[in-house]
């Protein structure tokens, strides 16, 4: 198996670790399994999955600024999963190439999402650059579930004025 071939598993891995919320580490090892696998392709796979699972509130909530308006719950969890990696790999991944992400996760998009979702995949992925593992801080983020669905980005330096001005009213 490549690393094309990784990246897909790594990205069917995500979708159900998304649909099924039951223990994620037995899904992961259960995945793992699979015996075409080499290690290689195992390394690959969960360094992925955990870095995702690791870094998802910043990954979300990078997806939800560069959305401009669309919500983390309004995605496809295809398309989620397809911009987590995506993110991930630029972000984190030095040995992947950024134009060789956004190819593959467009890619991916294309083959197992509607017709418009590579382009949304290429557009997003277009805006992320590795400044923004600093451009959204965890004050900016407020979590409104456990499930991370529903993140919002908060303007705090806004957000002491705003409510000075609300008490006004």
């Amino acid at each position: 198996m490549g690393r094309r071939a990784s990246r897909e598993a790594a990205m069917k891995l995500l979708y159900q670790l998304e649909i099924q919320k039951s223990d994620k580490s037995e899904q992961i090892d259960f995945a793992l399994e699979e015996e075409s696998l080499t290690d290689n392709d195992k390394m690959y796979i969960r360094s992925i999955v955990d870095g995702v699972n690791e870094k998802v509130i910043l990954i979300d909530s990078i997806i939800e600024k560069k959305s401009m308006g669309w919500k983390i719950s309004r995605l496809s969890k295809i398309d989620l999963s397809i911009l987590r990696i995506g993110i991930y790999e630029i972000l984190y991944r030095e040995d992947i190439p950024y134009s060789v992400t956004v190819n593959e996760a467009v890619e991916l998009a294309k083959r197992y999402s509607n017709e418009d979702a590579g382009a949304y995949v290429n557009g997003l992925l277009a805006k992320v650059s590795k400044s923004d593992i600093n451009a959204v801080s965890d004050n900016d983020v407020e979590i409104k579930d456990d499930s991370y669905k529903d993140i919002t980005l908060v303007d705090n330096a806004n957000k002491d004025s705003a409510s000075k001005n609300d008490s006004k009213i």
